[in-house]
């Protein structure tokens, strides 16, 4: 822990009378927002549109989150993460129906403020590229396939598997400190001129953090839905909402254990289906649920490039 941050809790401790004796969290992975595979289509969900020959995509995005993690109720309220900034590079490998993908993330900055809530002390994270710079959130590597349907077909479905690994301070809130997996079973549909995609999935996360959170294991659920308008013969908008959030399966949808974002999401797209295709996505939406993660209101920008060769498996 660093020395500000043993004053400010030592200080926090003294204050709450009694409170010696509190339990301190050690701090965990808090962010929710976890981006669809680079060439994924939407922001959040995965559109499943792998096709030809070897082909490959890169992404670039970033976002803020304003109070992720806040504890208490009136008075006693406690923003122990109150925003929340990070930058995120992601790259996929495709041949047909499959994909590789490998993304990276690093905070920007997060701040909050430390205290004890209910008998357990809480840290204030500080990140700043300057001062405090934490360089890397846990990465993630993963291996999509899809099973049934073509590519821009009305049925599509498919199967996703990604591993997390420990990176980053616990302290500022961007790890878990242990390996996790993430399984997800994948639907898209396109019935023009509407797009659509969900998925439900697993999250394996061997931390067990009550009553400052996780709580182990999670459910993932996710839906996207919106039209595609044609601008140019090479150049389309799509806009619609994304809905998704997790559950913790010890405490399947209770209040303190799960949390529902929403995202506005316009996508610009420029290019074909036989080349190299030009995404700009922006999304902004807000906690629907807010708890166990999920902020007041996001915003998010991404520029997403793939490209693939004609052809492809049999």
């Amino acid at each position: 822990m660093r020395s500000s941050d043993r004053c400010l809790l030592a200080l926090a401790l003294t204050l709450s009378g009694g409170a010696a004796h509190a339990a301190d969290a050690n701090g965990y992975a808090l962010e929710r927002f976890s981006p669809a595979p680079a060439g994924a289509g939407w922001l959040v969900l995965d559109d499943l549109s792998m096709h030809g020959g070897l082909g490959g995509a890169l992404s670039v995005s970033t976002g803020f989150a304003r109070r992720p993690l806040h504890l208490g109720e009136g008075g006693g309220r406690l923003d122990v993460v109150s925003s929340q900034a990070f930058v995120g590079v992601g790259a996929a490998l495709t041949w047909d129906r499959l994909r590789l993908t490998l993304d990276f993330s690093s905070p920007l900055r997060v701040r909050g403020q430390g205290g004890v809530v209910d008998g357990t002390a809480y840290r204030s994270p500080s990140v700043d590229p300057e001062s405090h710079p934490d360089s890397l959130a846990d990465a993630r590597l993963g291996f999509d396939a899809r099973l049934l349907g073509e590519a821009g077909g009305p049925f599509r479905l498919g199967l996703g598997a990604a591993l997390l690994f420990p990176s980053g301070d616990r302290e500022d809130y961007q790890t878990d400190g242990t390996y996790r997996g993430v399984f997800k079973l994948l639907f898209a549909s396109n019935l023009a001129p509407l797009l659509l995609a969900a998925h439900l999935g697993f999250h394996v996360r061997p931390l067990h953090a009550a009553p400052a959170y996780p709580r182990g294991n999670e459910l993932l659920f996710g839906l996207a839905f919106g039209p595609r308008w044609p601008l140019r013969p090479d150049t389309s908008l799509v806009v619609g909402p994304e809905l998704f959030g997790a559950t913790a399966a010890q405490g399947l949808l209770a209040r303190e254990t799960t949390a529902v974002e929403g995202l506005l999401t316009a996508r610009l797209e420029r290019g074909t289906d036989k080349g190299p295709l030009l995404r700009f996505k922006l999304g902004v939406g807000v906690g629907l649920h807010r708890e166990f993660g999920a902020p007041d209101w996001r915003t998010v920008l991404s520029i997403d490039l793939s490209d693939h060769t004609r052809g492809g498996a049999r």
